[in-house]
């Protein structure tokens, strides 16, 4: 019970990581904490499921158009909107994003209703043994494309211009701006790649869970995550999912029920006690 418990977290925390990741890429570069990432990745599945259902596209070609369609929607939310509110105080943006995140869930249930649909897995089969562990084939597929997923991300950061121009962007905008960087132009583009990674992460956790305008909600079990990776850290976000993910599903096993619901919030509540800036943060001062 303890493996297939252990396996089965390790999806989840996949799930969390992608969402959490998509946190830690808006901070980094801009300072906003997107409290609208779980709807950003609710609005992901919807699209692709969209496509697939009502216009018959396979689901491979369904996945490109979808993080190309998430990623305009990035862009188109950047220079439409995010753009005018430079400056404003952190708690307007915090209240903005959480505003955004009850409009797209409004959008969502106009579109799509309120149901729940079943959507359509890109693997299937029994599931496989590993002695007395039983692997189901969509807990692969989630665990393996998270893993491709970073490391694209991880060649994209390390070996392209775009990328590195994105990590000058997020370490020092003023210095990227004199070094003639196109700072609002790296905003959009790291909005357009959370919008994207939010996406992946609804294809991937639609399948196994459900696609319902509300799912999105798990976006804030996805925030515990990023605030224990730290919050300013990417392979952090990754680690940060992979451990709530883990020790959520294992307190759902062994302890009641209703444990499973809160226990993401408890360990923040932990973290935000014993190390505030996460486990790969870095304690940092600003002279105001």
């Amino acid at each position: 019970m303890f493996w297939h418990l252990f396996i089965s977290g390790m999806a989840l925390g996949c799930v969390y990581a992608l969402i959490a990741l998509g946190f830690v890429l808006i901070y980094k570069a801009t300072e906003v904490i997107n409290f609208a990432q779980g709807e950003f990745m609710m609005v992901g599945a919807f699209v692709a499921f969209s496509l697939i259902h009502f216009a018959h596209i396979p689901f491979w070609i369904t996945v490109i158009l979808t993080l190309l369609i998430m990623g305009a929607f990035g862009v188109l939310l950047d220079r439409l909107v995010m753009r005018f509110l430079v400056g404003e105080p952190a708690f307007s943006l915090v209240m903005f994003t959480i505003g955004l995140a009850l409009f797209l869930r409004s959008v969502a249930g106009m579109i799509w209703s309120t149901d729940t649909f079943a959507f359509p897995s890109p693997v299937s089969g029994e599931a496989i043994q590993l002695g007395s562990v039983a692997i189901a084939p969509g807990d692969m597929l989630v665990v393996g494309a998270t893993a491709m997923l970073v490391l694209l991300l991880y060649l994209f950061f390390r070996f392209t211009n775009l990328g590195i121009a994105l990590q000058a962007t997020s370490q020092n905008q003023f210095a990227a701006y004199l070094m003639g960087i196109n700072v609002e132009g790296m905003f959009s583009v790291v909005w357009a790649l959370s919008a994207m990674v939010a996406a992946v992460a609804g294809i991937l956790l639609a399948p196994t869970l459900f696609l319902h305008k509300d799912m999105g909600f798990i976006g804030l079990k996805a925030f515990p995550a990023a605030v224990l990776g730290g919050f300013g850290s990417i392979p952090g976000a990754i680690v940060g999912g992979l451990i709530i993910g883990i020790s959520e599903n294992l307190a759902g096993g062994f302890l009641p029920p209703w444990v499973k619901d809160i226990f993401a919030y408890l360990v923040l509540i932990a973290v935000l006690i014993v190390r505030p800036e996460g486990l790969f943060g870095i304690h940092e001062k600003k002279k105001v």
